[in-house]
Order: C-alpha cells, then sequence, then structure tokens
C-alpha cells in the first residue's frame, strides 16, 4: 500500500475485519505522527509471514485471536536486530500488565478513540531506532519525534548536534534552536546508534558536528576529573559551543576523531 514519503510504516493484526478496517481509518486520519498502513493481518502467523518479507515500525497488535495470542508475536519480536515498537490493542484490559512486561510503547482498548490512537503512535515512533520505512529509508531521512506545548515535531537526525541530559530532560541542540525531550539520554544513545558520540554522562554529540578537541577552561567542571576545571572539551560546530569531554570517554572520543576512525 502506498503512503506519505517518510510516514512511520504500520502493520496492524486483528482477527476481526471491521477493526482491522476502523484502525486503518483512523491511521490515515492521523496527522501527527504521519503513518501509513503498510500492512493487514488477521492472525500472529499471517503477520509472521508478512513480516519475513516486509518491514514495518510500528505494530498495532491485538492479543486475543485464534491460534498464538498476540503476546507471543510480541516477544519474538523483541529478539529481532531493529523490532518494530508495539502498540496492544485489545478488549481485555486484564492483559495489561503482561503487555508492559513486553515492553509494549503503549495499551490501546477497543473502541480505540483517534486522539488516543494518535498519542500511542507517537510514543511508539520516538521509540522506533531507524528511519521511517526502516531499510530502504537511509539515516538522512531518520527522524526524532518531539512533543512540546501540545504540539508534535519531526527532528530530521542529521540536524541534531547535540543531546544533553539537565536536571530532568534532556535538550535536543539544533543549528536553529534547542528542544526538550522526555526520553533518557541512555535510551536515544541506544536508539541513536554510531553517528552519535559519548562524550559525558550527560551529553552525546553528532560526529558529524565534532570541529575542534582541547584543553581549556569551561564553566561547568568535570566532575570525572575531579572538579578541576581545565578539561578536554569538543567545538560543535555551526554554532560553536563547548561540551565537556569526561575522562573517561576521552580515549574514545580520540579515538573516533581520529583519521579512518
Amino acid at each position: 500500500m502506498s503512503g506519505p514519503v517518510n510516514a512511520w510504516r504500520v502493520l496492524i493484526v486483528d482477527d476481526e475485519a471491521l477493526a482491522r478496517s476502523r484502525l486503518a481509518t483512523l491511521v490515515a486520519e492521523c496527522a501527527e505522527p504521519r503513518c501509513t498502513v503498510a500492512g493487514q493481518c488477521a492472525s500472529t502467523q499471517q503477520a509472521r509471514q508478512w513480516l519475513s518479507e516486509y518491514q514495518a515500525d510500528i505494530v498495532l497488535l491485538d492479543i486475543q485471536m485464534p491460534g498464538q495470542p498476540g503476546t507471543v508475536l510480541a516477544a519474538e519480536l523483541q529478539r529481532m536486530g531493529r523490532p518494530p515498537a508495539v502498540v496492544f490493542v485489545t478488549a481485555h484490559t486484564e492483559h495489561a500488565l503482561a503487555a508492559f512486561d513486553l515492553d509494549a510503547a503503549d495499551y490501546l482498548t477497543k473502541p480505540v478513540k483517534r486522539e488516543r490512537l494518535a498519542a500511542a503512535l507517537e510514543r511508539a515512533a520516538r521509540r522506533v531506532p531507524a528511519a521511517p520505512g526502516s531499510g530502504a529509508a537511509a539515516q538522512d531521512q531518520a527522524v526524532l519525534v518531539v512533543s512540546e506545548r501540545g504540539r508534535i515535531a519531526r527532528i530530521p537526525l542529521a540536524e541534531v548536534l547535540y543531546l544533553k541530559a539537565e536536571l530532568k530532560y534532556v535538550t535536543l541542540r539544533t543549528a536553529g534552536r534547542t528542544w526538550v525531550l522526555d526520553d533518557s539520554l541512555t535510551d536515544l544513545e541506544q536508539r541513536l546508534g554510531e553517528r552519535f558520540l559519548r562524550l559525558h554522562r550527560n551529553a552525546l554529540v553528532a560526529r558529524d558536528a565534532v570541529r575542534l578537541l582541547e584543553r581549556r577552561r569551561m564553566a561547568e567542571h568535570d566532575d570525572d576529573a575531579g572538579g578541576n576545571e581545565i578539561g578536554w572539551a569538543v567545538q560543535v560546530a555551526p554554532v560553536g559551543e563547548w561540551l565537556a569531554v569526561s575522562r573517561r570517554q576521552l580515549g574514545a572520543v580520540r579515538e573516533a576523531l581520529a583519521p579512518g576512525g
């Protein structure tokens, strides 16, 4: 099924045709995050076959179905190298605990409301470790989904300069502005992969954004350096800002910035 460019690919798995049709309609009506229904399956077995041939970013998965329940498929997906995010959709609320034990992005009860589905898709999209549409879409098309003051923004990964953990949130810096994320820096590091480099326990930087590595006096000292205000730091282009490099990460940073690193 065709859909908007750079949209998240959604697979719907439900044994009820009417339920699949309603979910497909709601997904199509969702303005943000932009999604397209890539496939529909009536059982876990059909879904398993579909996923062996195609790729999905998000799976809307019923739990109680003839044959194997959706929880079996969800457990299998967790073992994939780049698993799609799972949103359980069911009429049975008693399965909620099992769903979250399987690291589901969200849990929806039928009948599903449009606003609630949009929120679930947003949460799921933030977990996807690859670009919308996976595989064929290069990392240059990957995005981070940011929810701020009631609006949702898609920030191309190629525009992200660095991410820095503050007291209770993470700031995302682009050349034009700063955004606030609810995600943990550790979770973001796992999702973003080798394109970003750990500088410090509180900072990740895009490798391509690093211009200089040198010793300098920083306003905020490196805790790992025993409180010494003079330490190693990298300069981030094009904004010219400096980020501290911890003593613990210095070797890895030097290696990554060396020719061929």
